[in-house]
């Protein structure tokens, strides 16, 4: 059974979403917190004033999950993919997705733009986010700009170059002027290159220029512009929580950790769906000791996506595992399209795997005791039902009621 009270004492003192059951096993209510320890320890505090639907909700919560993050923002953004994808009863809905602008960087053409979009589509340009705050978002292109001079303009480069004046933003040195040939095209894609590099995420260059620009500016007597590098170092800072809970490729992909301790082993699944992370599973494995993390890794791919009825395009794993090319092939008979194991080395889906290692980890810490009950009745007693019979290797069981069939 579930003891809330001792699972209470299990939080983490760290951001991330929790998840409200009730008796059936539905999900009730999902919920955002700075600190989980605090914030889930509120429901069940008697002392507390928390209104007719809280109070209400209280009593028919049977047990609680969670999913902890690297930041509230990060919290968010999974709050709002939760619950648009289960709708929980007690919850209100969240705003729509236009609350959460992208940086659209328009790559394909000639002389690419750098801009704000509210929606993410298929137009072969980049995009990275979404971001919970447009002001900063707005701040990050201003600062772009001044860094990099690119573009924001809707001239049709290079068919009008030379046909209007260059407009102020040339002017105030916030663009170089590619509408009057003042900077050829291989140029100004470098530029448009570090401004990519920027976006995902190397923001230390950047953060140590502007402080060394304010620093000097300060030391001239230039207070007004060393506030404006301040204000501007102040929005990178925030961007650099940019989410990592929400895939801009929009793809389905299943994000694989494990944490392992002698021999005991948890195996993180994050799902994603279209983009977004829709939900979560860890799954408790007793092994061998001295199993490497790639074999286990390995052992559970084979015996999970033997039953799952979905298996996603992209499977992204901590490490590399044994077999991998066979593997690759079983999986892509089974879907019926082209299956990829993929060991991300930097950027967003590298920190994706981090963060379901973590989750991993902080299960088999905090939830070992109950794994183990979980697993003692589940596949513990299938074990004792085998050697009650004198079987081995059974891996179905079906059972009939025939109390209605004689008396």
């Amino acid at each position: 059974m579930f003891d809330i009270q001792e699972e209470l004492k299990k939080l983490p003192g760290k951001p991330g979403v929790y998840i409200m059951h009730d008796e059936k096993d539905n999900i009730i209510y999902v919920g955002k917190a700075i600190s989980l320890k605090n914030r889930v320890r509120q429901y069940f505090q008697s002392s507390r004033n928390k209104g007719a639907k809280i109070e209400q909700m209280v009593t028919h919560i049977r047990r609680f999950e969670y999913i902890v993050t690297d930041s509230e923002l990060e919290a968010l953004v999974l709050e709002c993919n939760l619950i648009k994808e289960y709708r929980p009863k007690y919850n209100t809905m969240l705003m729509d997705d236009k609350a959460y602008p992208f940086i659209k960087v328009t790559v394909e053409e000639p002389f690419p733009r750098v801009m704000l979009a509210r929606k993410m589509v298929k137009d072969k340009s980049k995009y990275f986010g979404p971001y919970t705050s447009a002001g900063a978002v707005k701040d990050t292109i201003e600062l772009i700009r001044k860094l990099y001079q690119i573009r924001g303009c809707n001239r049709k480069l290079p068919r009008d170059i030379g046909k209007e004046r260059p407009c102020l933003n040339y002017h105030i040195h916030q663009c170089k002027a590619p509408c009057q040939g003042y900077i050829s095209q291989e140029e100004y894609r470098e530029s448009v290159n570090e401004v990519i590099h920027f976006l995902n995420g190397n923001y230390d260059i950047i953060l140590k220029e502007l402080e060394e620009r304010m620093e000097e500016a300060s030391e001239a007597l230039e207070f007004e512009k060393a506030i404006e590098y301040r204000e501007l170092l102040t929005s990178v800072q925030k961007i650099a929580q940019k989410q990592k809970i929400t895939d801009t490729a929009g793809e389905d992909r299943d994000i694989l950790a494990v944490a392992v301790e002698e021999e005991e082993a948890v195996v993180q699944v994050f799902f994603i769906r279209g983009g977004r992370l829709i939900g979560r599973d860890h799954f408790y494995l007793k092994i061998a000791k001295g199993e490497t993390q790639s074999e286990i890794l390995s052992s559970f791919i084979k015996q999970f996506y033997a039953g799952t009825p979905y298996i996603p395009p992209r499977l992204m794993l901590p490490e590399e595992i044994e077999d991998l090319a066979v593997i690759e092939e079983w999986l892509t008979k089974r879907r019926g399209h082209r299956v990829r194991l993929i060991v991300p080395k930097k950027g967003t889906k590298e920190k994706l795997v981090e963060l379901a290692k973590k989750n991993a980890q902080l299960v088999l810490s905090t939830d070992k005791e109950r794994l183990k009950r979980e697993e003692g009745r589940t596949i513990g007693a299938v074990k004792e039902l085998e050697k009650l019979l004198g079987l081995t290797g059974i891996v179905r069981m079906e059972a009939y009621d025939i109390s209605n069939t004689n008396g």
